[in-house]
């Protein structure tokens, strides 16, 4: 037998043992689900660690990955931070505390209590805040303008409070606010919607006859300097100012925050869109000492750019935008680069698992670990998959302008995991 001829069935070999499910059979199997018809579908599959695809189909295609963007977000701060950063302060003496953003966005946050700013900032002094040296833009590039009412929109700032949304609780047929503030904004409307907020201005009227007994909707507030000094003086008690110009010279400390573990598992298992771009904005700060995203994702694709497989059209943390652009087996590559960068006890933690936690409840595979993404017409599903006999893959299916419902298109990637599960090696 020739070296030559050798040669070729070696890498024939590698080929067909690297791809295990041929594209045209993952397609006869597509073509079994009925609410994957008409809708755009791209997979890639590997085993973990390997980087060839064990299964492909359409895999270098780009798909809007929704809240898969968070995946990238994920992985660009466990490289960039050990410990969270709270609050830069600088104690001049015992009644006077000067502080700066990091971009930290638990404080007071009504979904994850945290210690360690509570603890700061209930210090008997008073606090001096240094504004940065360039803030967010309150909305991320290609949000649409009419989600401001949700909390899954809630503004970005340099200093998030309350997640930068209130809080609002129906009692003893009385509508309750928290942060309390803003209750001397409100008005009833009989005739109007359950509860709103003017577009351009913090002032939210609720119609009461719509209301039952302790409903609670969370809705973004209008966020601004002058409002955080308020909303934080009022709830400590001490009195925090606006800085002067200046403070550059100050010998700033950074306070390291405790709270790791809850901030990412509501990152990936809640989808928190606030803490995904409150985690682009402190790698700004602690890289550029600017909140900038646009310049933190450029300097993260330059550093990937090695081991990407296909360029990322990458805009914001959260994936609210609708400008991202992203393939199958690229995810599957972030996902490799997370196992190998946290370990798999970390995945196990903070990843959402099939039929357990997080946005996974709904699918009974509890051999997965993954992170949905969705928005209008468009789900997807990426993460890991445990297989029976003892093999890792890793795996991204995208389902992009379905027209059937995201709970059919949800038990169509269930069935075919199920399917990939029993081709698989």
């Amino acid at each position: 037998m020739s070296s030559r001829f050798i040669c070729l069935f070696l890498v024939c070999s590698s080929l067909v043992w690297g791809q295990q499910i041929s594209s045209k059979r993952i397609a006869r199997q597509l073509n079994r689900i009925p609410a994957f018809q008409k809708a755009h579908v791209a997979i890639s599959i590997s085993a973990l660690g390997d980087q060839r695809e064990a299964a492909s189909y359409q895999g270098s295609h780009y798909m809007t990955p929704a809240s898969n963007v968070k995946l990238l977000t994920f992985l660009a701060a466990k490289q960039q931070f050990n410990k969270l950063p709270a609050v830069s302060y600088y104690k001049e003496n015992d009644s006077l505390i000067h502080f700066k953003a990091t971009g930290y966005p638990l404080l007071l946050h009504p979904f994850y209590p945290e210690t360690t700013l509570a603890s700061f900032f209930n210090q008997s002094a008073s606090f001096i805040f240094h504004l940065p040296s360039t803030k967010p833009t309150p909305l991320g590039v290609g949000w649409a303008w009419d989600d401001y009412p949700y909390y899954y929109a809630s503004e970005r700032s340099a200093f998030p409070i309350y997640g930068n949304a209130l809080q609002a609780t129906f009692k003893a047929n009385t509508l309750k606010l928290t942060p309390s503030f803003f209750e001397q904004k409100m008005v009833i409307d009989s005739l109007g919607p359950k509860f709103k907020r003017l577009q351009v201005a913090n002032k939210f009227s609720y119609n009461p006859s719509l209301w039952q007994k302790n409903d609670t909707l969370t809705r973004p507030f209008i966020t601004s300097d002058s409002l955080f000094i308020k909303l934080l003086s009022r709830h400590t008690g001490n009195d925090v100012i606006l800085a002067d110009l200046g403070g550059e010279q100050l010998p700033w400390e950074d306070l390291k925050a405790n709270h790791e573990g809850p901030l990412y598992k509501a990152l990936l298992q809640d989808s928190d869109n606030g803490i995904a771009e409150a985690l682009l904005l402190m790698i700004g700060e602690d890289v550029f000492n600017e909140m900038n995203s646009e310049k933190v994702i450029d300097s993260i694709l330059v550093q990937w750019s090695p081991w990407l497989k296909d360029p990322i059209q990458w805009v914001d943390g959260s994936g609210v935008s609708r400008y991202n652009m992203v393939t199958p087996r690229t995810l599957v590559g972030v996902l490799q680069k997370i196992c190998k960068t946290v370990g798999w006890e970390t995945i196990q933690d903070y990843f959402p698992q099939g039929a357990n936690s997080g946005t996974l409840k709904k699918y009974d595979n509890a051999s997965v670990y993954a992170k949905t993404g969705t928005l209008r017409n468009n789900h997807n599903l990426s993460g890991y998959l445990v297989h029976p006999k003892g093999t890792t893959y890793v795996f991204s299916i995208m389902i992009n302008h379905h027209t059937t419902s995201t709970e059919e298109v949800r038990l169509g990637i269930g069935t075919l995991l199920k399917w990939f599960e029993g081709k698989l090696n």
